[in-house]
Formats: C-alpha cells, structure tokens, sequence
C-alpha cells in the first residue's frame, strides 16, 4: 500500500469516527492507568492520545518515531527522522529516567526535548518527547514500570521486534497495554475492502492484527495476559447522525458479541520465572533430638501377710 493511501490520523481523529473511537479509549485508559504504579511510564505514538493523563508517576513521557511524526500536524525535524544520535548535550532536558533509580536508563540514542520546546508541542504540559526508532528503544533493560502503545503496532514495520523491545525495557512485573483496531470487527470488514480500491476507512500503515494472534504473540514473550477489553460496538458510518441512531448496540454488543468490538486493549503483565527475593540468609539452629531415657520406676509397696 503506497503512502497516498494511508489516513492523516489528525484528520481522521477530527471526524466523527474518529472522536467515537478516540472518545472511548481515552476513558478507557483514564481509568487503567490510573491504578498502575511505579516511577517511569512511557506512550508510543499517537500524541493525539494522552494515555497517560491519570497515570500519577512522577516520570511520563511520549515516544515518537519517523512513522508517528507522519501523522503529525507538523513536520519532523531531519535529524529526528533519521535516528538523530545525540550525546550529552542532546539529552540536556529529556525524559528524566535517572532520578527514581540508579543508572541512566536513557541511553544516547535519540533526540530528545523539554515539554515546551521547539520539537515537543506534542507533549502535554510537564512532560517530554523523545524522538527516536521504536524498534531500537533508547532505554536501558528493565528500566521502565508502563509501557502504553495505543495503535503503535499498526504503523510499525515489525510488530514482533517492537514487542521485543518493549519487553526488553520493561521491569518484571512491568505492565504493558495494548489499542488496536480490532480485524474481526465490521470496521475491520470495511477496512479490509476498502484497501481494494485504495481508499481505507482508518489510519493504520500495516494490516490490522487480529486479538487472537496479538494474545499468542505477547504470551510467547513471557507476558500473562491480565485482561481484554472491547468496545466501539457501533458500525463503521462516517456521520455523527448515523452514529448516533445506532447507540443501542454499545449496551447490546458488549453483551452478546464482546469480541466483535471495532477497538481492542490488552493489558498484560512480564513475568520472570524463578525470581526470589534476596535477603540476609537467617540460619536455623537445629531442633535437638528428644531424650529418650527411660522414666524412672517406684516400687509398688508390698503387702504384709496376715499371719
């Protein structure tokens, strides 16, 4: 699929498909987030979704590469859209990864601004953009507790190597979600067609990823899938008028064809096996072994006989 095929996703989060769709997953990850704790949490691409609004670390930051710049408002500066490798200087104002543990989880491998300067205006206030390939993370191994990639898979060339990747950051026990468009949905149906002809109805770079493969995917990386959400029961209409005529099936698909929902998110978990915690090794003093001296007998006192 050439790229005069692909979906402005600015564009298409201003229609009335868009709003429906990017209504219900910013409620949605509202209120997942909001129970994740730890210190650093990152978002790949999609600035037009502030998934990290009700996530109360102190360390937040939007990851954006060549492919998320694309779909931006603006366009990216070259040397970000090239893999900018900066040093020292470059990381002056980052993502500040250092402060809650020990190391530098960010390594010199991106380009990387203050909220508010000139390549961030994606970023929300207090936060930073980092900009940078997704499938070569500029983080250290197992140095980050939230990994959010709201359609993230759908616009990178190997989904499976960005899984890695964000495996690979992640801290054990670290929690990953997952939003995507759902393939086995009507709004996959019409997605599907409308490549035919050339004309998509939705913004996705690369074929749509069906939730049973995704599931069989993160389950091979170590992940344990904790829960799976659907939504966005109503057909693939392009008016807010029709839209709204079919509202009923929200209540009614979440009830009886749950799977079927146009958006999926998945939150799944990375999981160590055979980690234990190490502490100060407490010796036990061995149990002594019972006596086994017999108890001492009494005579019985002997009756004297009558004479």
């Amino acid at each position: 699929m050439s790229d005069r095929t692909i979906i402005d996703w600015p564009a298409w989060a201003a229609s009335p498909a868009g709003r429906y769709v990017l209504g219900w997953e910013q409620e949605q990850l509202d209120r997942v987030v909001s129970n994740v704790f730890g210190y650093h949490a990152l978002q790949l691409g999609l600035p037009q979704l502030d998934a990290l609004r009700e996530n109360r670390m102190s360390c937040r930051g939007l990851v954006l590469d060549a492919a998320s710049a694309a779909s931006a408002p603006y366009t990216v500066p070259a040397a970000a859209a090239h893999g900018y490798a900066g040093g020292a200087d470059a990381m002056a104002g980052a993502l500040d990864l250092s402060g809650a543990r020990e190391g530098a989880p960010l390594e010199g491998r991106a380009q990387a601004t203050a909220a508010g300067g000139p390549q961030s205006r994606h970023a929300p206030a207090g936060r930073s953009t980092v900009w940078c390939d997704h499938l070569d993370l500029p983080f250290e191994a197992q140095s980050v507790d939230l990994i959010v990639m709201p359609h993230t898979l759908e616009f990178t060339s190997d989904p499976h190597r960005l899984l890695r990747e964000a495996e690979r950051v992640l801290m054990p026990e670290g929690q990953l979600l997952i939003v995507g468009f759902n393939s086995l949905s009507l709004w996959g149906a019409r997605q599907s067609v409308a490549k035919l002809t050339g004309h998509p109805f939705l913004p996705a770079r690369q074929d749509l990823i069906a939730f049973t493969r995704l599931k069989d995917w993160i389950k091979l990386l170590g992940f344990e899938l904790e829960r799976g959400r659907f939504g966005c029961y109503r057909p693939p209409l392009a008016t807010d008028q029709w839209l709204g005529r079919y509202a009923f099936m929200e209540a009614a698909g979440d009830r009886w064809w749950p799977i079927f929902g146009a958006i999926y998110m998945v939150t799944a978990i990375k999981r160590v096996r055979g980690m234990r915690l190490v502490g100060p090794l407490k010796v036990k003093k061995p149990a002594l072994a019972p006596s086994l001296k017999a108890a001492a007998t009494t005579p019985s006192p002997t009756r004297s006989k009558d004479t």
